[in-house]
C-alpha cells in the first residue's frame, strides 16, 4: 500500500513517522551516562535477573538490586553505587499502539491516531538510541499487526510501516472491533519475557473491566508506561445547539444546550480520567496523558518535568 497524499494531521506517512528520530534530542525519555530521565525507574526493573557482562557503575537508586552494589566505588565516593550489566541496557521494549476507528477523530491540531503514531515513533527511536530492543503491536478494530522485540533499526522500521498502514487505512466507514485493546494485551502476556517495558499508547476510552483486569495481570511480570488518549470533545460538549450525528445508518441528535446533558457528559470524562489515575497509582506506573491540543514534544517536556523530582529548599 502505497502513503497516500499528505493530511497533514488526519493522517500520517511512513516517511513522516522516520523523520520523528531527528526530534529525539529535544525530549529526554531515557537516560544516557550524562543525563538522567526522570522516567529512569522504567529501565531498572526488580524483575530482571542479573545479566554475566558487566558494563559501567552508576549512581544507586530505589528499586535497584541490593546485590549488584559496588561495594568499593560506594567505598571511595561515599555514595552508593550499583553496577549495571549489559543485559540491563538491552531491555525489550514493546509498543503497543491502537489504530482504530475510535481514534479517527480530532478537533485540536491533529487526530487521535495521528497523535498515538507520532509517540509510538518518537518512543521507538528514542528506545534505538538507547541500544535497546524495539518491538510492538499495532492493534485496530479487526486486525493487530505483532513485531518481536529486536535490537535493529529494521525492527522499528517494520513497527513503523505497519503503523502508517494502519493509520492510513482508517476511515469512518470501518467497522469497530469487540475490545480490541483487551485481545492485545492478552497477546502481550501471552509473547513478553518479565521485565520487559510495555509502552501502552490507546484512546482513553478504552479502560473497561476486562482491559483493566488485563493491565494488572501485565503488569506482575513487566513494566508500563500508560499514555492513554483524548480529544478536548471527549471531555466536554460545547454549547452549539442541536448535533446531528449519524453511523450505520442509525442517528443521534443531541441538544447541547441542555445543562444537564453537557453536565453528565463532563462527569463521565472525569470518571475515565479519574479511574486511570487510580490504576497507575495502584501499579506505580507512570500516566503520561496525551491530547490533541498541542504537540507530542511539548506535552512530553511538560510530564517529564512534573515528574521529576524537586530538590529540597
Amino acid at each position: 500500500m502505497h502513503d497516500q497524499p499528505a493530511q497533514p494531521g488526519i493522517r500520517v506517512s511512513l516517511g513522516e513517522l522516520i523523520e520523528m528520530r531527528h526530534r529525539v534530542r529535544e525530549v529526554q525519555l531515557f537516560s544516557t551516562p550524562a543525563r538522567r530521565s526522570p522516567l529512569i525507574g522504567l529501565h531498572h526493573s526488580k524483575l530482571r535477573g542479573r545479566g554475566v557482562d558487566f558494563d559501567q557503575v552508576r549512581v544507586y537508586q530505589p528499586g535497584d538490586d541490593v546485590r549488584t552494589i559496588d561495594w568499593r566505588v560506594t567505598a571511595r565516593t561515599q555514595e552508593p553505587h550499583t553496577k549495571l550489566f549489559h543485559e540491563e541496557r538491552e531491555r525489550p521494549i514493546y509498543i503497543m499502539v491502537e489504530q482504530s476507528k475510535r481514534l479517527f477523530f480530532g478537533s485540536g491540531l491533529m487526530f487521535k491516531s495521528v497523535l498515538a503514531a507520532q509517540a509510538a515513533s518518537l518512543i521507538g527511536w528514542a528506545a534505538l538510541g538507547h541500544n535497546d530492543r524495539i518491538g510492538g503491536l499495532v492493534f485496530g478494530d479487526n486486525e493487530h499487526h505483532e513485531i518481536k522485540p529486536r535490537r535493529s533499526k529494521q525492527s522499528l522500521l517494520q513497527l513503523l510501516s505497519r503503523l502508517a498502514k494502519a493509520n492510513q487505512a482508517l476511515s469512518n466507514d470501518s467497522q469497530g472491533g469487540r475490545d480490541s485493546f483487551g485481545l492485545a494485551l492478552r497477546r502481550a502476556r501471552e509473547v513478553l519475557r518479565p521485565g520487559s517495558l510495555v509502552v501502552i499508547l490507546c484512546d482513553e476510552r478504552t479502560l473497561n473491566d476486562s482491559s483493566e483486569q488485563q493491565l494488572l495481570l501485565l503488569a506482575r511480570h513487566t513494566d508500563l508506561l500508560l499514555l492513554p488518549l483524548s480529544d478536548p470533545l471527549d471531555h466536554a460538549l460545547p454549547n452549539a445547539g442541536l448535533l446531528r450525528f449519524t453511523e450505520y445508518g442509525a442517528q443521534l441528535e443531541l441538544d447541547t444546550q441542555d445543562a444537564e446533558l453537557r453536565q453528565a457528559y463532563r462527569s463521565l470524562a472525569d470518571a475515565r480520567q479519574a479511574r486511570w489515575q487510580r490504576l497507575a497509582q495502584k501499579l506505580g506506573v507512570p500516566l503520561l496523558a496525551l491530547n490533541t491540543q498541542s504537540e507530542i514534544i511539548e506535552q512530553l517536556r511538560e510530564h517529564l518535568n512534573a515528574q521529576r523530582p524537586r530538590k529540597a529548599l
